[in-house]
């Protein structure tokens, strides 16, 4: 199986003056660390670095190496930068140094089954650029191939780095002074007791570490700057690697938190080497309709997003003693933890789709370690080991994707351990728990809410402003109600406990009556948002409705479906997902941009979303279920998208009119893993 090569050129690299900042690249060690910047190299955000590594608690994640300021030095003494800045940075070591964005030389970027590649040319002069994280080790290596030079180059490499933690704004390092010991060609960052040491080396040519004095000099971090956080960092480098380099020859800058006896355990070349087979054979398993294209390359893009949770010692130790394995999903990059109701949403394609079947089984059984109240966590904070638990949905969203496990599993054993936490978790929403969460039962029907939460999936909040509280009955936690309802019901039958089973199904059939006496709105059409609000039954219509139809035990009734479906379609529906608002409502945003507050309010008031492409054709192949090519062509809006913001991957949010800018994290779980799980659903059969 050949590599998956996406290519962008030259010309697209300097199709506009932000094109080599604006896109980026991610790769991700399976720890939930990871290596990331702009095409260009360039710094811009305060989640960018080659190193993010994640540590135990408290720590979490933490950005140990921030960029590699890399210098080609021609015979004649010419230097030519192949690492960009942003234009409005100091840069190492003259602040006058040219401060154009992308590198004069960079012919092409590439992502190499999913590695980054960058190509320089100077004339004569050819090098490539290529960074690798071993799987499950906090290393990073960047190796640099002369690819052609008729005299021999020098090479400088020059390290920064400020040891933060990801979400500290950039002016507040965990160090403020740093101290460098060497013994051989092996050299350490130290900061504190409580850091880690950051071990650097040189495989394969010979470039010593000239020690400058160490040096500090301010960043702008421009991305930071437009989301309204603090842009102005210092960054701190020890010295410069120098050496020469000859056509042919390779040599490899190595960075990690790991000990010494890891990083020479495998030379670069065999960590290239296994971590492309690993990615061949995980493409390999993946569903037919999946293994070539850009579904290969979105295959990959889902491996991202399965990670052990290394902060989480104590929780490994649990589960090995048991006999079994700590799995979660990463729900978007940079920024995200793993949280519940993503993981729930994107098991299907993240995993079953891709034949990752033993890890979906793992994640199921971890997040039901897990269960307080009747509740899985909403998330886990980055550095902690309990999680959070204001949520009400993430729970019933669990029931929905056990179901799918077990239907492309035939994992009895696993329903069999797992279905009575889920009758307690029932019990629970039957008695109430937390945060207001309990069933009516005047009607049968689910209602949430408690002032100051936010416990729908719409679930921005700024300080003490709960942008969308959807406080009262809503539409799709009461799908989810309805859909737990007969899962367990009819587990519980298949298990031989009809008797179990009987006050489930009355359950059920009493929130169905209800539903579809009370979420009607027929004035206008569609289904009510919230009903029983904190300002009566909410008629704005939102693309949460769906979900009424695409369930596999859907609440509404059959008569219905065609004039919701039609609804989302003429009104939400963009070529990159659902919009959250419909134009025309009160408080529709069109973009999605500024500070964090005018960010928030536009979230979920039309902003787009990627991932409700997938309820949504569940809901339009209910309709037309022999038109697999025209729900096929719901999904070809997302192809041109993976050479926008991170490259071959799909972001988590789109502005809701034309063009359609993507925004939000670069790479997200649930939109990644609901196109992959639709396009595996509409292949034709072969």
């Amino acid at each position: 199986m050949a590599d998956f090569i996406r290519k962008i050129t030259r010309d697209a690299l300097r199709s506009a003056p932000d094109a080599a900042l604006s896109r980026e690249w991610l790769v991700a060690n399976g720890l939930g660390g990871y290596a990331s910047s702009s095409l260009s190299g360039a710094v811009t955000r305060r989640y960018h670095g080659l190193l993010v590594a994640a540590l135990p608690a408290p720590l979490g994640r933490v950005v140990m190496l921030s960029q590699l300021n890399d210098v080609l030095i021609e015979p004649d003494g010419t230097e030519r930068r192949l690492t960009g800045h942003n234009p409005q940075a100091d840069q190492w070591p003259d602040p006058n140094y040219p401060s154009d964005a992308a590198p004069s030389g960079l012919a092409e970027f590439r992502m190499e089954s999913g590695l980054p590649v960058w190509r320089y040319e100077f004339g004569d002069v050819v090098i490539e650029k290529q960074i690798v994280l071993p799987h499950l080790q906090n290393i990073v290596h960047v190796t640099y191939r002369v690819v052609r030079a008729p005299q021999p180059i020098c090479l400088r490499l020059r390290p920064v780095m400020a040891f933060r933690k990801l979400e500290s704004a950039v002016d507040e390092p965990l160090a403020r002074d740093y101290r460098v010991t060497a013994r051989g060609h092996e050299y350490e960052i130290w900061a504190g007791p409580e850091l880690p040491v950051l071990r650097m080396t040189i495989e394969g040519a010979e470039l010593p570490l000239t020690l400058d004095g160490g040096a500090r000099r301010d960043i702008v971090y421009p991305v930071e700057a437009e989301r309204g956080y603090e842009s102005r960092g210092s960054l701190w480098t020890p010295g410069y690697f120098s050496g020469s380099l000859s056509q042919g020859q390779t040599l490899s800058f190595v960075a990690a938190t790991e000990p010494w006896q890891r990083l020479w355990a495998l030379p670069p070349a065999d960590v290239l080497r296994f971590e492309k087979e690993r990615r061949r054979r995980i493409v390999g398993t993946a569903h037919p309709s999946l293994r070539e294209g850009a579904m290969a390359e979105l295959v990959l893009s889902a491996d991202s997003f399965l990670f052990v949770p290394a902060g989480r010692v104590a929780d490994q130790m649990r589960a090995r003693a048991e006999g079994d394995e700590v799995r979660t999903v990463i729900a978007g990059y940079h920024w995200f933890t793993d949280w519940g109701r993503d993981t729930m949403i994107s098991l299907e394609g993240l995993t079953l789709t891709t034949g990752r079947h033993m890890e979906a089984g793992w994640i199921l059984r971890t997040f039901a370690h897990y269960i307080r109240d009747g509740l899985i966590p909403n998330m886990f904070p980055d550095g902690k080991d309990e999680g959070l638990y204001h949520t009400a949905d993430a729970t019933l969203w669990f029931f929905h994707a056990l179901n799918r496990y077990v239907r492309a599993t035939g994992d009895r054993h696993t329903l069999q351990l797992l279905l009575p936490r889920l009758v307690e978790v029932i019990d629970h929403h039957r008695r109430g728990t937390r945060f207001g969460i309990a069933v009516d039962p005047g009607d049968g029907l689910l209602r949430q809410g408690r002032e100051g939460y936010q416990l729908t999936w719409m679930d921005a909040k700024v300080e003490d402003w709960v942008v969308t509280p959807r406080r009262g009955k809503a539409v799709e936690i009461n799908a989810l109600w309805y859909n737990a309802l007969c899962l367990t019901a009819g587990w519980l039958t298949e298990e031989g406990d009809a008797q179990a089973a009987r006050p489930l199904e009355e359950l059920a059939e009493q929130a169905r009556v209800s539903f579809n006496a009370r979420f009607w709105c027929a004035h206008a059409g569609h289904l009510y948002d919230v009903v029983d609000g904190e300002r009566g039954d909410d008629d704005a219509c939102r693309p949460n409705q769906i979900f009424a139809v695409s369930f596999d035990n859907p609440v509404l009734d059959r008569a219905r479906w065609e004039p919701v479906v039609e609804t989302v379609r003429q009104r939400l529906l963009t070529p990159v997902g659902l919009r959250s608002l419909a134009p025309g409502q009160r408080d529709y945003k069109p973009k999605y941009f500024g500070d964090l507050r005018a960010r928030d309010a536009a979230y979920h008031q039309g902003t787009v979303w990627g991932w409700l492409i997938g309820p949504y054709v569940d809901a339009w192949l209910k309709l037309h279920p022999e038109d697999k090519a025209a729900a096929r062509e719901l999904l070809q809006g997302f192809l041109p998208h993976l050479d926008q913001a991170g490259i071959g991957t799909i972001s988590e949010i789109f502005d809701a009119e034309p063009p359609f800018s993507p925004r939000g994290c670069i790479s997200q779980a649930w939109s990644v893993a609901e196109v992959l799980r639709c396009w595996a659903a509409t292949a034709e059969d072969r």
